[in-house]
């Protein structure tokens, strides 16, 4: 006679009592995944609102211009472009970075003309107080007014100013004031623009004659391709033509690296979830083994099995995603208010983003978390939908289950896969690999660990054994290692992933420590301004700093921004007063000096010019200088934390011979002996004209100035980590929960034999601290090996430069030790929650 077959309607409800049955399992798996999910989407939703900003801003600049001619350009060159037959209208432009006093950042200052900004960017054109108020066309001649900036909204805001009043640009050390007439409104929400009169910028800032860009609309039918090979011969050295469309790719490939490693390690917490997940469902599945054999015995075929647990997972992956994806704005909006668009990372400054959502990217993380649920589920599912139901009715049978967790080939196969992706080069700029990397090394060590587990038990003394409840917790470690490869699942993705942070990111300080002590020689430093290029030391003001009294040595440096190729951003040039002959005292050198032929003037590349243009030591680099290609020679690498798009060190003396340019940025300052640094700031605040102005700073300053923008560059880090620990005891809880409620025969049996209710207590406790302790030593040394992949691999593909290993061994010991006495506590607290429904009646009812 067969047995007619279940209702397929009832698979909903038997998966969502099989939900309300377990709370804890349930609420667990649910926290995690919306962990996970809340901080990729908020990550997500941050970088995706500061690139759209600045997309936005410069859409606003480049208006309706084809192409656009960038770099030092003279006046003669607009005039010759202009009368080209193929360029309908041509638009002058002069952009700077203008210092402000008393602001930490730059205000974008662009000179227009009026006149040929309305043909090609029309929203550039400001409008007068009287046109806001009364709606009328603005006046030519308001537009013209030689002192008259027009602000954007984010500008008006950031510097509290209101039209009719006036600010002030810092030109060298001198203040040059400018009255706001009126309103850029279009210039976008975030962006903070002033915009002037052209022959005022050329006039006020010092520049006549100059121009730094040109943009160009083309007539109908010409072509932007012809034009450029017309007048590439014609430029000057350093200039280069470009679309707006690569002008806005090539400023957001500078923080793409930034911003994909931050939603890599968003996504983290998501990747330790799906191991929580994998635990609790396998765990779930083993207590719920015999009920599932009922319902084959009762009719449900194998694909309607798994349909009903992955229907689970479906369910509880697509409320924690939901949950996650509100948590994730809602955390994503605070973040923007108190940390910026860069999340500290100093790529978007001058942008102020508001929260951009984005429908696409909220159902594809949505989806991610649902992924992540049902990837954990997978494998738990399938094993339980190939047991056989006579067995699986049958007590004792849970660890046949995990009998495939005793194969350690996978594991070695993965480690394999690993060592192959970390031989493969960067994807696109970016360590695609080395990411994969992590992930095969990651699941190839959970593999190996309970044949590990099994190795390592199988080492201990067997006097250890004597012991009632030592003897037992040794004992079910030892012969149920798919048990304790469930139980190590969540500590050792978790921690070890933990742990390589912690590495990586002490690295990092420390050779930044020790960097920044190499480039600060000096007891007090001089700088014009925070940021900025229109401030500057002249020549005279040099020469009044010399002649302070109470300097024994000065060392001035210059820095100026070229391009070295037109589809990447601009280098950073760095002339300092230094010795050539012993660069090492002065840089940070990566490797030896290189020798160089009598006559050639020695430069020395930053590891990034490296990476992305490929030079080499002993190798010719031609710079753009004063208009012209100048041949140099590369006399060595050195390491540069800064600037991650490439930066070229030069003497001062060489510099100044190949570009007349005499004017510094920052001076380095050597006190006599009886004289102290505050003393010697103030003689030179009265030395010097508007001293008031200058900033300065002793070294010590500096460094711990320098420490507080790292610390904060990674609080994002820091946070992570927290919560990669608190997933792995909210994984140690569920594991422990769950096998307590698998072996509640075994303990029910141990209380008909005498021992007590502490008794199990301890022995639970124990087997928390050796599984703890495993996952620990285990965690310790799996995260020393990712974080070698982190600062060998990943981070000199990314960001292009290398750091020194560096463990910080008291914190991580001390977080081993707190994770086990914790692992321990929650085993018990788990244990006890789950033996409240009665050991002694799990065992009558076997019998």
């Amino acid at each position: 006679m067969s047995v007619p077959p279940l209702s397929r309607g009832l698979l909903p409800q038997l998966a969502w009592a099989a939900l309300r049955a377990q709370p804890g399992r349930s609420l667990s798996c649910l926290l995690a995944i919306l962990i996970g999910v809340a901080l990729g989407y908020a990550i997500h939703l941050i970088n995706h609102s500061a690139v759209s900003e600045f997309s936005r801003a410069t859409s606003a600049i480049s208006g309706a211009a084809d192409l656009s001619l960038r770099g030092k350009l003279p006046d003669a060159l607009y005039a010759g472009l202009a009368r080209d037959p193929a360029v309908a209208v041509a638009s002058p432009m002069l952009e700077v970075m203008a210092s402000l006093p008393g602001q930490r950042q730059p205000l974008h200052l662009l000179g227009v003309d009026a006149l040929k900004a309305g043909q090609v960017s029309p929203r550039l054109i400001g409008q007068p107080e009287a046109v806001v108020e009364t709606g009328t066309q603005p006046s030519g001649l308001a537009l013209l007014e030689q002192d008259a900036i027009f602000l954007s909204p984010a500008a008006r805001q950031w510097l509290g100013v209101k039209v009719g009043d006036f600010m002030t640009v810092q030109i060298g050390l001198q203040d040059v004031r400018w009255r706001v007439a009126g309103h850029l409104p279009a210039a976008g929400a975030g962006q903070r623009l002033g915009v002037i009169d052209i022959a005022a910028a050329q006039w006020r800032l010092h520049r006549p004659g100059e121009l730094s860009r040109i943009d160009i609309k083309l007539k109908a039918g010409a072509e932007a391709r012809a034009l450029q090979q017309r007048w590439q011969a014609r430029i000057p050295a350093g200039a280069r033509f470009e679309t707006p469309e690569l002008a806005e790719q090539r400023s957001a490939d500078m923080s793409r690296a930034y911003r994909v490693n931050l939603t890599v390690l968003g996504l983290v917490a998501l990747f330790t979830g799906s191991f929580l997940v994998f635990s609790t469902q396998i765990l779930s599945l083993l207590r719920r083994r015999s009920q599932l054999a009922l319902l084959r015995v009762l009719g449900l075929r194998r694909d309607e099995l798994v349909r009903l647990v992955l229907l689970e997972a479906i369910l509880l992956g697509g409320l924690g995603s939901a949950l996650g994806i509100a948590a994730g704005l809602g955390l994503a909006s605070v973040a923007l208010q108190l940390m910026g668009g860069d999340l500290g990372g100093g790529f978007f400054n001058g942008v102020s983003p508001s929260l951009q959502v984005e429908p696409v990217a909220m159902l594809g993380f949505f989806g991610l978390g649902l992924l992540a649920t049902l990837a954990g589920s997978l494998f738990p599912t399938l094993e339980a939908a190939k047991a056989r139901p006579a067995r699986a009715l049958k007590a004792g049978d849970e660890e046949s289950v995990l009998e495939k967790a005793r194969r350690f080939w996978p594991g070695v196969i993965l480690f394999g896969l690993a060592a192959l992706l970390l031989q493969c080069g960067p994807i696109g700029e970016l360590p695609i690999p080395g990411y994969a990397a992590i992930a095969c090394v990651l699941v190839g060590a959970l593999w190996l660990m309970p044949w590990l587990a099994g190795q390592l038990l199988g080492l201990i003394p067997q006097s250890w054994r004597q012991s009632p409840i030592a003897g037992l917790a040794l004992t079910q470690l030892k012969e149920a290692p798919g048990y304790a490869g469930v139980g190590l699942a969540g500590i050792l993705s978790s921690f070890s992933l933990m742990v390589a942070m912690a590495i990586m990111v002490a690295s990092f300080r420390v050779s930044v420590i020790d960097w920044l002590d190499h480039l600060l020689p000096a007891d007090l430093y001089l700088r014009t301004a925070s940021n900025g290029e229109t401030a500057f030391l002249s020549a005279a003001d040099q020469a009044l700093i010399r002649a302070t009294p109470g300097l024994t040595r000065v060392e001035f440096s210059r820095l100026q921004w070229i391009s070295l190729d037109a589809q990447r951003p601009a280098v950073a040039l760095v002339a300092r007063s230094f010795d050539v002959t012993a660069a090492d005292r002065h840089l940070p050198l990566v490797d030896a000096i290189t020798p160089l032929s009598s006559g050639a003037t020695p430069v020395w590349v930053s590891e990034a010019i490296v990476d992305l243009y490929g030079i080499r030591p002993g190798q010719t680099l031609a710079l753009p200088l004063a208009g012209r290609q100048v041949p140099v020679t590369v006399a060595g690498v050195w390491r540069d934390y800064v600037r991650q798009q490439g930066s070229v060190v030069l003497t001062l003396k060489d510099y100044q011979r190949l570009t007349g340019d005499l004017n510094a940025n920052d001076a380095a300052l050597w006190p006599a002996p009886s004289v102290s640094a505050t003393m010697l700031e103030a003689a030179l605040r009265r030395q010097l004209p508007r001293g008031d102005r200058l900033e300065f700073a002793e070294r010590g300053t500096i460094r711990q100035i320098s420490l507080t923008i790292f610390d904060r560059s990674f609080a994002v880090t820091y946070l992570l980590e927290a919560v990669a620990v608190l997933v792995g005891l909210l994984g140690i809880g569920v594991s422990f929960g769950g096998q307590a409620l698998a072996r509640l025969r075994e303990f029910g049996m141990l209380r008909h034999i005498g021992y007590r209710q502490r008794d199990i207590d301890q022995l639970l406790a124990l087997e928390g601290a050796l599984l703890a302790s495993l996952g620990v030593v285990a965690g310790l040394v799996l995260g020393w090996l990712i974080s070698q992949i982190l600062i060998r691999v990943i981070n000199p593909q990314s960001f292009h430069w290398s750091m020194q290993t560096s463990i910080p061994w008291t914190m991580l010991l001390t977080i081993s030790a707190v994770l086990v006495g914790l692992s321990a506590l929650t085993a018990v607290w788990a244990g006890r929650r789950a033996l409240a429904v009665g050991a002694i009646r799990a065992v009558k009812e076997d019998w």
